[in-house]
């Protein structure tokens, strides 16, 4: 892939969007629920995004996407913000460590392949291999340290990824609204999807959020939401799908380096250790998926040709 060198320096910032701020979200995430309900939190966050998001294409000249791209949307964000994201900060809330949180959530590119198979996407021996290992680094992580004595918290990760997973390969099967539309509907669907969720399960803020999470909620609204997608947007646009979803084994480091440097969290050396096999796994298929494209499936009519 050759870069322009007008395109270098958004490339860069792009990058930086996806490996450093989507990175620190789970650390904003964990500063957020000191103060604020989960579900609450995760829904203004996205209700704001959402909206500011939209408004923004409104006064651009954008229109409102027809109903059915408008529908499809709406789910695809229920699927990958409200239950994928909406579910890690439940997490949290529960004292699952951010670094530990990003670590489960880096597993999303081996749920990801297992779900394109489904949907008839030929995979290679390296991806299966991958998965393998990434599963070994899954029990690594869940025998022994933060996520040994808080099973649900690890179960609601697990979900949360199964779920972002399987919204990401559906989603790219049926048809969205063009450019950052999408991404706005899709914001505000999982923020009434999530508010709903934080008043039927009796949420209620005992005292004003703390300053800190005003700002971890404005943080997570304006820089891992809006900005973060956009970036995401343009890499996509602009270079190789190997390139644009490497943030998925760069984000677990950040997540880790902030969480053990600035929130006093840490990781025992069989986490260490998950976080090394999770990482390489996700690499593995990542090689395989990009660098090793499958041969087209065969068909019975075809062979008999």
């Amino acid at each position: 892939m050759r870069v322009r060198s007008g395109q270098l320096l958004p490339l860069v910032a792009a990058l930086f969007a996806l490996y450093i701020i989507w990175g620190s979200t789970y650390f904003a995430i964990a500063i957020g629920v000191k103060s604020w309900p989960p579900f609450m939190m995760a829904g203004v966050r996205f209700m704001v995004a959402g909206v500011l998001l939209m408004a923004v294409l409104l006064l651009r000249g954008h229109k409102l996407p027809a109903l059915r791209p408008m529908l499809n949307a709406a789910l695809i964000g229920v699927l990958l913000l409200a239950v994928g994201n909406g579910f890690v900060t439940v997490a949290e809330h529960q004292h699952v460590p951010s670094g530990i949180a990003a670590v489960m959530v880096a597993t999303v590119p081996l749920f990801t392949l297992c779900f394109s198979r489904l949907f008839g996407i030929q995979t290679r021996k390296l991806e299966w291999l991958g998965i393998a290992i990434g599963l070994g680094g899954i029990v690594l992580l869940n025998s022994g340290g933060n996520l040994s004595g808080n099973p649900w918290g690890a179960i609601l990760i697990l979900i949360g990824s199964l779920s972002w997973a399987f919204g990401s390969v559906y989603g790219s099967r049926i048809e969205l609204p063009t450019g950052l539309m999408a991404g706005a509907v899709e914001m505000l669907a999982a923020g009434i999807v999530l508010l709903t969720a934080s008043a039927l399960t009796g949420e209620r803020l005992t005292s004003m959020p703390t300053p800190a999470g005003f700002a971890a909620v404005a943080y997570l609204s304006l820089f891992g939401s809006i900005i973060a997608i956009s970036a995401y947007m343009y890499l996509i646009r602009n270079v190789a799908p190997a390139v644009a979803t490497s943030y998925a084994y760069v984000n677990p480091v950040v997540a880790v380096l902030l969480g053990t440097g600035f929130a006093g969290e840490s990781l025992s050396p069989v986490e260490w250790l998950a976080l090394g096999v999770i990482i390489f796994a996700v690499v593995l298929v990542t090689l395989g998926k990009y660098l090793l494209p499958p041969k087209p499936m065969v068909t019975p009519c075809e062979l008999e040709k």
